[in-house]
């Protein structure tokens, strides 16, 4: 059975990419004219939102 990825495995994967010339940024809250925007589902929410009610994102 696989595990799920990890923080760690996320931080190995994104060194591995700047090693080799990528540019790896954070994932963050898109804007959508005074709401929060979901980068995984576009789902919007209101400014004080901390995660994604619709699919559980929440940035790190």
């Amino acid at each position: 059975m696989a595990s799920a990825p990890t923080d760690a495995d996320d931080e190995l994967f994104d060194e591995f990419l700047t090693d080799r010339g990528h540019q790896v940024r954070r994932a963050g809250w898109e804007r959508d004219y005074n709401k929060k925007k979901c980068p995984e589902c576009s789902g919007l929410h209101d400014s004080e939102a901390t995660s994604c009610n619709v699919c559980g994102w929440a940035p790190r």
